[in-house]
């Protein structure tokens, strides 16, 4: 007897045995515990509950059973059975159900007989098909099965004239996506119906068993990389309070894992795919240096380092198509009427003097001069959400300096990069988006950088209001006083026609009319996580002084002053008629761009490739 099985050894040829009988177990019948117990033993596997359309059946010898084999859903996708199919991804949709998946097959240890597996399998494909109709009410068309080439050869199903097609990529089914596990598999395929191309409707295409792309090696370190992404330690302090369990984690990592795949096409080759999404999972990683060298000493190795660093300042991919790409599934997302353009310039301290555009200037983050990289960032905002549409590094006007001609030419800065001031390059971005049309805009807000600019904000899109802070010390009239030319008195040369104020009135500064107000409302303007932000506001009808003259057309000066004292002033080209709800609501859409380049906290990356974010 063999141990623990209740029956005796089976040894000799099959032509000197009982012969073998099949016995289909369809679900529910009485003996699937039995077989589930058995394969759970005896199968490599072991046994998981097998979802959607299966079969299993029993072979016997006798009364005892000698095999045991499972049949259920195909895999949804297979590189090398769909390549040698040739079917599209939509014939592959509409067909799918008529393959099946050779989930589980196993020989049973007691049953020592020669050729007994390729016996079974020959036996099984006779019948699997009008029991497969029998049940599900239609035929099959292929049949596939995996072996595992560290235990097993593929003898049984090679004698079964079963078809090798090649190998898997090593990633299996996880969740709502794929996952690499690293255990490539031998592929195999049993033609059912010798007309299944002509009744899915594709041709076959040539191959060759022992072909792999050329990029198979770079897709094998793409799937370690993956692994290693879902089990990196990601800090929970991030989420701190929200009670992220492990498989929340690994969810999220899978998810930015995926969002990475949408641009394989923009990066050139996997091995560029591979280093970017290294990069991207350093930043965002709990690494306390987020330079190139300790991103691919973690996510990447010792070998990778040079590679890395060459990445980000030599190698080359389509920024303008993976930028396009973003913005339309970003505008999906979170387009919507009545959506603000939000405009800010941000500041990332930094040590060293090699980064491109770094130099002792403004640091807003540190509240000094000090040694930083600046950028500008356009990102949106409306009821839906808010996010980044572009950023662009902001060179000091002294990188452009004959003397820093080799360190521009180091860092590979193109040669006809010319200087801009930050309000430049922000009317250049916005000028790149709104002609996208991709996005809804009725706004565009800004911070003091920008709008204490009238030739920024002169130059905006005249189809759009802007709502724009300003400094305390900006001057307005409160009513327009009326402009004319000096008088004439006859004598000596004409004077120039330059307008001067016709009646003597003063500005004031913005902070001089807050200090005046005695309009204020109380409005509350979003519920952060303390409870209800709330401020007093208050509204005018003023005019810039421009050059001592006011604009010509009135505006809304918007005084906001929270409950610290703190008070923030706004200018906006909105019409008369704007409800003051709707300037408040505005008022709050600009915060948005604070969060975004908050989070930016890495800063541009060094080398050229960095200029545009």
């Amino acid at each position: 007897m063999f141990e623990g099985s209740g029956w005796g050894i089976l040894q000799g040829e099959i032509s000197d045995l009982p012969r073998v009988e099949l016995k289909m177990i369809g679900p529910g019948d009485p003996r699937e515990r039995l077989w589930e117990q058995l394969v759970r033993e005896h199968h490599y596997l072991g046994y998981g509950r097998l979802l959607g359309r299966r079969l299993k059946y029993f072979a016997y010898m006798g009364d005892i059973p000698v095999a045991a084999l499972s049949w259920s859903a195909a895999a949804l996708k297979l590189r090398v059975r769909d390549h040698w199919i040739g079917w599209t991804q939509e014939q592959r949709r509409e067909h799918l159900e008529r393959l099946s998946n050779n989930s589980r097959f196993v020989v049973f240890p007691w049953a020592r007989v020669p050729n007994l597996a390729s016996h079974v399998l020959g036996r099984v494909l006779q019948c699997l098909n009008g029991d497969w109709e029998q049940v599900y009410g239609q035929r099959l068309w292929l049949v596939e099965t995996f072996v595992d080439p560290r235990y097993f050869k593929g003898t049984s199903y090679r004698a079964a004239n079963w078809i090798y097609v090649g190998q898997s990529s090593g990633s299996g089914k996880y969740r709502q996506g794929y996952t690499y596990h690293g255990q490539v598999k031998e592929v195999y395929l049993y033609v059912l119906d010798r007309r299944f191309r002509e009744r899915i409707g594709c041709q076959a295409k040539p191959y060759n068993p022992r072909y792999r792309p050329p990029s198979w090696k770079a897709q094998t370190k793409m799937g370690e990389l993956e692994m290693i992404i879902r089990e990196a330690s990601w800090s929970a302090e991030v989420v701190a309070g929200v009670g992220v369990q492990k498989e929340d984690v690994e969810q999220m990592a899978g998810e930015l894992i995926r969002f990475h795949e949408e641009f394989g096409s923009c990066f050139g080759g996997k091995n560029n795919e591979r280093l970017g999404l290294a990069y991207v999972t350093g930043l965002l990683s709990n690494l306390e240096a987020k330079s190139i060298e300790p991103i691919a000493l973690e996510f990447l190795g010792q070998g990778s380092v040079r590679n890395s660093q060459r990445f980000m300042k030599s190698y080359r991919w389509d920024e303008e198509a993976m930028l396009a790409q973003y913005q339309q599934k970003l505008s999906e997302e979170i387009g919507e009427p009545g959506g603000m353009l939000t405009v800010d310039s941000t500041e990332f301290q930094k040590k060293g003097k090699e980064s491109v555009g770094v130099a002792r200037q403004y640091c807003g983050s540190m509240g000094k001069v000090d040694n930083c990289q600046s950028g500008v960032f356009v990102g949106y905002c409306s009821q839906k959400g808010y996010g980044l549409l572009n950023a662009r590094l902001y060179m000091p006007e002294g990188w452009f300096s004959e003397g820093q001609k080799e360190r521009r030419e180091f860092n590979k800065v193109p040669e006809d990069l010319a200087f801009q001031t930050k309000p430049q390059i922000a009317h250049a971005l916005i000028e790149q988006i709104c002609r996208a049309g991709l996005f809804p805009i009725q706004w565009i807000g800004c911070d003091c950088t920008f709008g204490g600019d009238p030739d920024f904000l002169d130059g905006l899109p005249e189809n759009v209001y802007y709502f724009a802070q300003v400094r305390s010390s900006t001057p307005v009239f409160l009513r327009k006083p009326k402009v004319g030319l000096p008088p004439y008195k006859g004598r000596g040369a004409r004077p120039k026609k330059k307008r001067v104020l016709s009646e003597n009135i003063s500005t004031k500064t913005v902070q001089e009319v807050a200090a005046g107000c005695r309009n204020w409302r109380p409005v509350i303007l979003a519920e952060g996580a303390k409870g209800p932000i709330v401020a007093r506001v208050a509204v005018y009808r003023v005019w810039q002084s421009r050059q001592g003259l006011p604009k010509e057309q009135a505006e809304w000066l918007f005084i906001r002053r929270h409950e610290d004292g703190q008070i923030k002033y706004a200018l906006s080209n909105a019409p008369e008629d704007m409800p003051m709800d709707e300037l408040i609501r505005v008022s709050t859409l600009r915060w948005s761009i604070e969060r975004i380049t908050l989070a930016e906290g890495s800063g541009f990356s060094q080398g050229g490739e960095g200029v545009d974010g």
